[in-house]
C-alpha cells in the first residue's frame, strides 16, 4: 500500500502559544511529531504536514474550548473531522509520565480506538453570541461583589464621625453616600485617605451596577430572537435559559437524542448494579452549570407550578423524598428544553424525541 492511500490519525495538544501534533497510522504506529505555532500560518502548516503521511480520517483536539478553539475552527472550515479529546487521566499519567508529544499522541490514540467520539462546539453563531455577554456579565457581578464587600468592610473601620455617619446606611444608600463624598486634598489625614477610598468603591459599584443593567438587556434581546419558546417555559429565566443553549452549544446535532442531553447535563440516572441488586444511583457527571439551572427550573416549578405540585404531591404518597422528586423532574425538563433548543437553531429533533407528560 502506497503512502497516499494511507489514512492517519493525528492528535493535538494545544497550548498558548504552541500546539503540538502527533501522527499515528490505522495500525497505531506513529509516524512523526512536531510544533507549531497558534497562527493561521500554523494552523494551515499543522494541516499540511499531517496530510504529507496520507488521508487524514480525524484529529482529536485537546482544549477545542480554550486554547484549541482556534485551530479547531480552522480545521473544520478544510473539511477535516474533529474529535474533542479529554486530558489523559492521573492513573495514565504515572504510568507514561507527562511531556507534549506524549499527550498529543494519547489524543490520537483516544481518537483511534473509539474512546473520543465528541464534536466541539463550533461557537459561531447565537450562542456564542450570549456565551460571551453571559461571561462578561458575571465577572461584572463577580467584581461588584468583591467591591461591596470591601466598601463595607472598610466603613465599619473608618475613623469615627465618618464610621457613625455611614454605618446604619442600608447599601443603596450607602453607595450613593460614599459616592459623594468629599476627601479634601491632605491625603495624609485618615479620614481624608478613607473618604478617597470609599468615594472611589463606590463609583467602581456604580459602573458596574450599569454595565451588568446593560448586559442585561443584550441577553434579553439576543434570547428573545434565539429562544422564545424557551424562555416561555415555566421557572425558565433569562439566566437558565442562556445556560442551556450554551451547554448545547451552536451545533447541538452533536447531541444524538434526549437522553444524550440528560447525561450532558447531568440528570441521567447511572446504572449502579451488581449481581442480585438493580439499582441507579445520581449521576455526578456532565456539565454541572447545566445541572444547576435544571435545578432551578424544578424548584421554581415544585414552588409555584400547579400540574408539578400535583405531580410532587402524588410523588410523595408513593415515598419519594423532595430531592428524588426534584432529581425525576430535572430528568423531564431536560425531556422538555432538548427539542426546544433544537427549534431555536433551527434543527429538526430525532423522530423518536417526544414530549412526555408528568
Amino acid at each position: 500500500m502506497t503512502d497516499h492511500q494511507l489514512e492517519v490519525i493525528g492528535g493535538v495538544d494545544t497550548h498558548a502559544d504552541t500546539h503540538t501534533a502527533v501522527v499515528i497510522d490505522e495500525v497505531g504506529r506513529m509516524l512523526g511529531h512536531r510544533q507549531f505555532p497558534t497562527t493561521v500560518a500554523g494552523y494551515r502548516s499543522l494541516l499540511a504536514w499531517v496530510s504529507e503521511h496520507g488521508g487524514v480520517r480525524a484529529i482529536g483536539i485537546e482544549g477545542t474550548g480554550s486554547y484549541g478553539v482556534g485551530l479547531a475552527r480552522y480545521l473544520r472550515a478544510q473539511g477535516v473531522h474533529v474529535v474533542e479529546v479529554d486530558r489523559q487521566n492521573r492513573k495514565m499519567r504515572r504510568q507514561r509520565g507527562k511531556s507534549d508529544p506524549i499527550d498529543a499522541e494519547a489524543a490520537a490514540r483516544a481518537v483511534l480506538a473509539g474512546t473520543a467520539t465528541t464534536t466541539p462546539k463550533t461557537r459561531d453563531g447565537q450562542v456564542e453570541a450570549i456565551r460571551v455577554i453571559r461571561a462578561a456579565r458575571a465577572t461584572a457581578v463577580k467584581s461588584r461583589t468583591a467591591a461591596m464587600n470591601a466598601l463595607i468592610g472598610m466603613v465599619r473601620t473608618a475613623p469615627e464621625p465618618l464610621r457613625t455617619q455611614l454605618l446604619d446606611l442600608r447599601k443603596t444608600a450607602l453607595i450613593m453616600t460614599a459616592a459623594a463624598l468629599r476627601p479634601g486634598l491632605n491625603r495624609s489625614d485618615p479620614i481624608a485617605a478613607t473618604k478617597t477610598a470609599l468615594r472611589r468603591l463606590a463609583r467602581r459599584i456604580i459602573d458596574l451596577d450599569r454595565e451588568i443593567r446593560e448586559a442585561d438587556v443584550d441577553l434579553q434581546v439576543l434570547l428573545t430572537q434565539a429562544a422564545p419558546r424557551l424562555m416561555e417555559l415555566p421557572g425558565v429565566g433569562p439566566d437558565v435559559a442562556a445556560q442551556l443553549l450554551i451547554t448545547a452549544g451552536d451545533n447541538p446535532e452533536r447531541i444524538r437524542d434526549e437522553r444524550a442531553f440528560a447525561a450532558l447535563c447531568g440528570v441521567s440516572p447511572i446504572p449502579a448494579s451488581s449481581g442480585r441488586t438493580d439499582r441507579h444511583r445520581l449521576n455526578r457527571g456532565g456539565d454541572r452549570m447545566a445541572n444547576r439551572a435544571l435545578y432551578i427550573v424544578a424548584i421554581n416549578r415544585m414552588r409555584n407550578h400547579g400540574e408539578t405540585l400535583k405531580y410532587v404531591a402524588r410523588r410523595r404518597e408513593q415515598g419519594l423524598s423532595s430531592r428524588d422528586i426534584s432529581r425525576c423532574l430535572k430528568r423531564y425538563i431536560a425531556r422538555q428544553v432538548y427539542p426546544l433548543i433544537l427549534e431555536s437553531l433551527r434543527i429538526r429533533p430525532p423522530s423518536s424525541t417526544a414530549l412526555a407528560g408528568l
